[in-house]
């Protein structure tokens, strides 16, 4: 389970989350949706602490995330899965060496463990024989694929998926839409997403929360969102008309 209790972030005077209680159980699928630069972001990056909260708790698994240690926090990442919003694959390494990097880095698996893990995400993803592709040969829906493979190498129990589909064509999104839900039916891990893109919302989530003026608003299910008679829910899903 993930909770969050009182969490609030500012920069200097401006207010970006304020006082979020929040509880995600394992195997949900949760979107937080809101405008560009309301906090989606940040929200992620405070879960696995690449970020630092200005108060209240992180509780995953019980485990109070901000008093963790760095050797802990290690531990944990590993069962944590990040899909970031520009793939932020390393240019100069091919998918691979992308994928297989983390498992080098905090792992003493042998090159043959490692070969046959990075294949096996691979496949996962759909990307069978692009091994030793560099990212600059990659169209941008394999770009972000090669970032969920690399995502999953540790088998995470909790993925975050940051803007997944933002900026892609509608086919391409789809593909990815169809990856993500297909990835929470077979590895029953916890999701959460943060986008303003509402068709993979609706398509890959089973609870939706608003992140609007710091606060986070219970909009429910998807139905639940589109029939909502709040303004604030109504406003951005109808983009204010």
């Amino acid at each position: 389970m993930i909770k969050l209790e009182k969490l609030s972030k500012y920069f200097t005077s401006k207010k970006i989350l304020e006082a979020i209680d929040l509880e995600i159980t394992d195997g949900q699928s949760v979107s937080i949706i809101g405008p560009s630069g309301c906090g989606k972001s940040t929200l992620l990056k405070l879960l696995i602490r690449l970020d630092e909260p200005t108060a209240g708790k992180i509780l995953i698994d019980g485990q109070d995330v901000i008093a963790m240690s760095e050797e802990k926090l290690i531990d944990l990442r590993k069962k944590i899965g990040m899909i970031f919003q520009t793939s932020a694959l390393f240019d100069s390494m091919t998918v691979f060496e992308n994928v297989a990097f983390a498992l080098r880095e905090h792992t003493k698996k042998t090159d043959a463990e490692i070969s046959k893990i990075v294949k096996a995400k691979l496949d996962m993803v759909e990307l069978e024989g692009t091994d030793n592709l560099m990212p600059s040969e990659l169209s941008g829906g394999m770009q972000r694929r090669v970032c969920i493979a690399r995502a999953l190498a540790f088998d995470p129990k909790i993925i975050l998926y940051d803007e997944p589909t933002t900026g892609l064509d509608p086919i391409t999104a789809v593909t990815i839409e169809n990856l993500m839900i297909k990835l929470g039916r077979e590895l029953k891990a916890t999701s959460i997403i943060v986008t303003h893109v509402l068709q993979t919302v609706y398509r890959t989530s089973s609870q939706i929360y608003l992140l609007n003026d710091g606060k986070l608003i219970d909009v429910g299910s998807p139905e639940a969102a589109q029939t909502s008679q709040d303004e604030r829910v109504r406003r951005f899903i109808t983009g204010g008309l």
